[in-house]
């Protein structure tokens, strides 16, 4: 059972949440801002998929949170520290890609504004980036682990 759970953990992870973090960082350098419609790489349908994605691969990516707290139970590790870090960090990802993140790609592709107002939508897909590498490095790591890493 634990290499199925871990299996679907780790390979969901890459995909789904890999694919939401891709597509959160390039959101902002395709959507047309205000000038600039169909100049250089502004192209609406691009950011259009890209939106898609973000949303697609995100819903897709609950599994590895569901995965990796029922990984948790079955070996017996829920009170250990990174995996208490992991879960509040996973939190906060969701979280601001679903308070932040995706409204603002949503209202930047129903209304293009100026470029300065997509520099907001690139810093926070960057801080989203920087919370799953986090979790990769707890993942990695384990810190506080009974076993150590």
């Amino acid at each position: 059972m634990e290499p199925v759970l871990l299996s679907i953990h780790v390979v969901a992870g890459i995909v789904f949440v890999g694919g939401s973090a891709i597509a959160t960082s390039l959101f902002p350098r395709y959507v047309p801002v205000l000038g600039q419609e169909g100049a250089g790489e502004r192209d609406r349908a691009v950011a259009t998929a890209l939106h898609r994605v973000t949303r697609g691969y995100s819903v897709a990516a609950l599994v590895v949170p569901v995965a990796g707290i029922v990984l948790a139970l079955v070996q017996g590790r829920v009170g250990e520290i990174w995996i208490t870090l992991a879960m509040v960090l996973t939190a906060a990802a969701g979280f601001l890609l679903a308070v932040q993140i995706y409204p603002r790609q949503r209202a930047a592709l129903a209304a293009p504004g100026e470029r300065d107002r997509l520099r907001p939508l690139s810093m926070l897909a960057g801080v989203y980036n920087v919370l799953w590498t986090v979790v990769v490095v707890l993942m990695i790591v384990r810190p506080g682990s009974a076993e150590g890493a």
